[in-house]
């Protein structure tokens, strides 16, 4: 029954056959490269689409029921490591890409949460989350997919931890430590067709930002699938070259691209020879450091506590690499 769901329900494999079936219909080749290619990116396309607004829209609904208001007064209830955990939890509900996940860190650390707590929640929101989870157990199954959500809540945590130990309140930007919290005034509840309405609204802007970094990704992803040679990759990224977890991660950390948009690329890295680590590194620090979320994160905080987040998160993202490369036995 698992592996049903996991093969036929997430995975889609009848919609595989049926694209197969449909372009062997129209004369297409698709033992050839191009063939190939065009199976893998339309395969890709339309199952990343379906599963990416229905589990938004869900995801979407169930974060009705705790606007940022209320997210603040439930983790402001929490304290020490837990607080952190909180966080870290928070973030996995919250379907936002890195430059998403940053306006909602400002307005939690503007009300006084605790900065290590906020960071918590800034590192786990775009790099794990429910959508990405149930995507990934269709890809990689679920021994990887569990691994990978762990080993990020982990990351979320100790990262925020080690920023509310250092003590860096006076690295926030004077105009976001000097706002002023506004009055607890307990939100609306909302009606059925309200909370439908929000998951709508929540689901189609979503996908419209992610949809383009979708195209990217799985246009990436067939190149790598069909034209270039695995030699190649497994020198790169294999178990030959013992730097690739740091290579995958160095490389990853500039590009700008939803988490939705990087898995058919490690998925064709890994099918390629990729050791799983290099692969996992990589897809972490794309959706976590991209470029354009560090330059809207230094507005907020001071360079020193961006370099104390980056540092922390690189060396946390290299050093999962390498464990889940010792794990890889036991996960594929």
């Amino acid at each position: 029954m698992w592996l049903f769901i996991q093969n036929q329900i997430l995975g889609m494999q009848w919609l595989n056959g049926l694209i197969s079936d449909g372009l062997i219909r129209a004369g297409v080749d698709i033992e050839s490269r191009l063939g190939g290619s065009l199976q893998f990116f339309l395969y890709d396309v339309i199952k990343i689409t379906l599963l990416l607004c229905v589990l938004i829209f869900a995801i979407s609904y169930i974060q009705s029921f705790f606007p940022p208001e209320r997210s603040r007064k439930i983790m402001g209830r929490f304290h020490g490591i837990g607080a952190n955990i909180m966080g870290a939890l928070l973030g996995t509900v919250t379907p936002f890409c890195s430059c998403s996940s940053i306006p909602l860190f400002m307005g939690f650390t503007s009300a006084g949460l605790p900065l290590g707590v906020t960071f918590s929640f800034l590192i786990s929101s775009p790099m794990v989350d429910l959508g990405s989870l149930v995507l990934l157990i269709s890809i990689f199954g679920y021994k990887i997919a569990a691994a990978y959500v762990v080993f990020g809540l982990i990351i979320a945590v100790i990262g925020g931890s080690i920023i509310e130990r250092m003590h860096l309140e006076n690295e926030v930007e004077d105009f976001i430590r000097q706002a002023v919290a506004g009055p607890d005034i307990e939100p609306a509840e909302l009606t059925v067709w309200d909370r439908l309405e929000f998951a709508r609204d929540q689901m189609t802007g979503t996908f419209k930002k992610v949809f383009p970094y979708i195209l990217i990704g799985v246009g990436i992803g067939a190149l790598i699938h069909n034209w270039i040679p695995e030699t190649m990759v497994e020198t790169v990224l294999g178990s030959q070259n013992q730097w690739g977890v740091i290579l995958a991660t160095l490389v990853g950390v500039p590009m700008y691209a939803d988490i939705f948009g990087t898995i058919p690329i490690a998925e064709a890295l890994l099918g390629k020879g990729a050791l799983l680590g290099a692969v996992l590194s990589f897809m972490m620090a794309v959706t976590t450091l991209s470029l354009p979320s560090l330059i809207l994160l230094r507005k907020a905080v001071k360079p020193k506590l961006l370099g104390v987040f980056v540092a922390i998160c690189v060396v946390g993202i290299i050093l999962v690499g390498y464990g889940f490369n010792a794990l890889r036995y036991v996960l594929l």
